[in-house]
C-alpha cells in the first residue's frame, strides 16, 4: 500500500523531470568512467564575494565556446577539500592538497552535467584555491577580478545584514552548523557567511566590518599570492570598476587573451551592460558612501596597503 500512495509521484512533470536527469547524469558517469573522453582544463572566474563575479561570468558565459552551469558549485569543491574533511580549517586549499583523483572527479562532474566541452566555472570560494586548481589542472586559465575595497566590503556588510534576493548567503546553508561559538557584532550573526578564509577563528567576535575587511583582504591576497605561479598566458586581472568605465574594452581583452573570438553579438551584449545585485540597489561606484561609510573608515587602515597594491587610491 506505500508504494501506490507514491504512485502520483510518478506523474508530476517536476518529479519526472528530476528523475530523468538523474539517470542521464549517471549513464553520462558510466560511459565517463568507460570512455575518459578528451576535454580541456577549465577556465576557472575567481574574485571576492561581491566583486562583480556574476556579471562577468554572465558576460562570459555567453560566449558558445563555453559550457557553464549557471551557478556556483561550493559544495562540491567542499566535498573535495574543505572544511568538512579539514577539521573545519578553512575553505582555501593549496597545491598540497591536490590529488589525481579529484582531478577525475570534476571533470566527471562536468561531464555528467555539462557534456564534453570546455568548462566555465565561478565558484568564490576558488579565488582561495588557485594553486590547488592550478595543480589539478596545469592548463587552467584564471580570471581574476577586483573590486575597490570600501564598495566591496559594503557590499559584503549588507550582504550579511539582507542575504540575497533568493535565499541567504550563510554557510550553514552548504557545510551545516559551525562547530565553533560564532558571536560576530556582539552577538548579532552567529554564524558565518559567504567563505572561511584561513585563520577565521580570529574574527568569531570581532565587528562585522571587520570581518568583511579580513574577507576582502583574505581573498585577494591569496589571489595576488598564487599569480607568480600561474604562467602569464594562463591569467586574465579585471577591474570590476572597468565594467561601468569600459565594459567593451575590458571584456574584448578579456575574451582575446582566453583566445574567444569577441564576435559582433559579445561586443553588442558589452556595450549595453547592466549590472545588477542580488543584495540592495543598483550597482555602482563609491556607493559605500551612502550605506555604510562610518563602518568603512573603521576598517580602511586594514584595507589601505592592499587597496594601494591594487591600485586604488584609499584617499579618493
Amino acid at each position: 500500500m506505500p508504494r501506490l500512495r507514491n504512485l502520483h509521484k510518478l506523474l508530476d512533470p517536476e518529479i519526472r523531470a528530476k528523475n530523468l536527469r538523474a539517470l542521464r547524469w549517471e549513464l553520462r558517469g558510466l560511459w565517463w568512467d568507460l570512455a575518459r573522453p578528451s576535454v580541456p582544463d577549465p577556465v576557472f572566474l575567481v574574485g571576492c564575494s561581491r566583486s562583480g563575479t556574476t556579471i562577468t561570468y554572465e558576460t562570459l558565459a555567453a560566449a558558445p565556446q563555453f559550457l557553464s552551469f549557471g551557478w556556483e558549485i561550493p559544495q562540491f569543491w567542499d566535498g573535495l577539500v574543505g572544511p568538512l574533511n579539514n577539521g573545519w580549517d578553512s575553505e582555501a586549499a593549496g597545491a598540497e592538497h591536490a590529488r589525481p583523483a579529484h582531478r577525475r572527479a570534476a571533470l566527471r562532474h562536468f561531464y555528467q552535467r555539462l557534456g564534453a566541452g570546455w568548462v566555465l566555472d565561478k565558484t568564490c570560494i576558488n579565488v582561495m584555491r588557485i594553486p590547488y586548481l592550478h595543480a589539478l589542472f596545469p592548463q587552467a586559465k584564471f580570471v581574476y577580478i577586483h573590486r575597490d575595497g570600501r564598495d566591496n566590503v559594503s557590499s559584503m556588510i549588507d550582504g550579511w545584514h539582507l542575504g540575497r534576493s533568493d535565499g541567504r548567503f550563510e554557510l550553514s546553508y552548504t557545510l551545516g552548523p559551525c562547530p565553533e561559538e560564532v558571536a560576530i557584532e556582539g552577538g548579532r550573526f552567529r554564524e558565518w557567511a559567504f567563505f572561511l578564509p584561513p585563520g577565521w577563528r580570529a574574527y568569531n567576535r570581532a565587528s562585522l566590518a571587520e570581518v568583511c575587511a579580513f574577507q576582502w583582504v583574505s581573498a585577494n591576497r591569496l589571489a595576488l599570492d598564487a599569480r607568480a605561479a600561474i604562467p602569464p598566458g594562463q591569467w586574465v586581472q579585471l577591474r570590476y570598476e572597468d565594467i561601468f568605465e569600459r565594459p567593451v574594452e575590458m571584456f574584448r581583452g578579456a575574451f582575446e587573451r582566453l583566445g574567444v573570438p569577441f564576435s559582433a553579438e559579445l561586443e553588442a551584449r558589452c556595450a549595453n551592460l547592466r549590472p545588477t545585485s542580488v543584495v540592495k540597489g543598483a550597482p555602482r561606484q563609491q556607493k559605500w558612501r551612502e550605506h555604510n561609510p562610518d563602518a568603512i573608515e573603521r576598517i580602511l587602515p586594514m584595507i589601505r596597503p592592499l587597496m594601494t597594491e591594487l591600485g586604488y587610491d584609499p584617499d579618493d
